[in-house]
């Protein structure tokens, strides 16, 4: 499903993943670049990825998305029943404060997570150091960009 450069309000956001969460979508990927998310729809994407969903993909590249956005992301990535596999934040104004979450989804033994784009970040030598502890335990990630 492409959504991209769409306009979704949080009302929009409640109906979509209801969508996602019946046990009857075949959904499996979701490109949502360059939207205006905000923390409360990073919050109800949150919820979609901790629920028994089918959806391997999340492509979320060009969107400025708040640090307690991403966060709410992450708590989703580290649940048990979360089986996505690939994660796209190219260009979403992250920086090091983020990449302690990221790191923590990294380490996490439930992590499906194989392959995460963090290109054209503000990562910063700090920020890439957080991640790199998250890279030595209980990595599964195959792709790091």
């Amino acid at each position: 499903m492409d959504l991209s450069e769409d306009k979704l309000g949080d009302l929009d956001w409640e109906k979509f993943s209801a969508l996602l969460m019946d046990s009857h979508s075949k959904l499996e990927t979701m490109k949502l670049n360059n939207c205006e998310l905000t923390e409360k729809s990073c919050s109800v994407l949150a919820i979609v990825l901790s629920s028994k969903t089918i959806l391997k993909e999340m492509n979320l590249n060009n969107s400025r998305l708040l640090d307690s956005g991403v966060k709410e992301i992450c708590e989703g990535l580290k649940n048990p029943v979360c089986e996505l596999k690939i994660l796209k934040l190219s260009n979403c104004d992250l920086n090091k404060e983020i990449c302690s979450a990221l790191a923590s989804v990294l380490s996490s033994d439930s992590s499906s997570l194989m392959d995460l784009d963090l290109s054209n970040n503000n990562l910063q030598d700090p920020g890439v150091k957080l991640l790199s502890v998250g890279l030595k335990e209980n990595c599964k990630l195959k792709k790091l960009r």
